[in-house]
C-alpha cells in the first residue's frame, strides 16, 4: 500500500511564499552556466569577430552596419537643455518655473517631451519644498507649545 502524499497547494503555489524547494539556493552573484560557457567561447575571439562585423558592414550588410554604428554612436537618451529656468527656492517658485516651461514650448525653445521632463523635476522640487516647509512650521508650533 502506498503512503498518502500531501498534494495540498498553498495559495496555488507549490511552495510557501518566501520558501523555495532549495533553501540553500543559488549563491548571490553567481552566473549562469550557459553565460559562462558562451563567454569562454568568445574569449580571444572578440577582436576577430569585431573585424568581421566591420568588414560585413563595409560590404553593404545592413544589419552589420547597424550593429557597428550602434556601438560607435549609441542612441542618445538625454541631452542638455539650454533653458533659463527661474530660481527655485520655495514651493511657490514652482508656478513661475512651470509658466516659463510652457512659454518655452510655445516659442519652440523646448520640445513637449523636454517640457514634460522639466515639469516633473519642478513638481518633485515643489513636493520636497512643501515637506520642508511643513516640517519647519510643525517645529515652530511645537516650540510655541513648549513655551506656554
Amino acid at each position: 500500500m502506498r503512503t498518502p502524499v500531501n498534494t495540498e497547494k498553498i495559495q496555488g503555489r507549490r511552495f510557501r511564499k518566501g520558501q523555495s524547494g532549495n533553501p540553500a539556493g543559488r549563491p548571490s552573484g553567481s552566473r549562469n552556466k550557459t553565460t559562462l560557457a558562451v563567454e569562454a567561447l568568445f574569449d580571444g575571439e572578440a577582436e576577430s569577430l569585431t573585424r568581421k562585423a566591420i568588414e560585413m558592414a563595409m560590404g553593404g550588410d545592413g544589419h552589420a552596419l547597424r550593429l557597428c554604428l550602434d556601438r560607435i554612436v549609441p542612441a542618445r537618451k538625454d541631452r542638455p537643455v539650454s533653458f533659463d529656468m527661474p530660481k527655485l527656492e520655495t514651493a511657490a517658485d514652482a508656478l513661475k518655473a512651470s509658466t516659463a516651461v510652457i512659454e518655452a514650448v510655445a516659442c519652440g525653445d523646448l520640445t513637449p517631451s523636454e517640457a514634460d521632463e522639466l515639469s516633473r523635476v519642478i513638481a518633485n522640487f515643489a513636493k520636497v519644498a512643501e515637506s520642508a516647509d511643513l516640517a519647519e512650521r510643525i517645529k515652530r508650533l511645537e516650540q510655541m507649545a513648549e513655551n506656554r
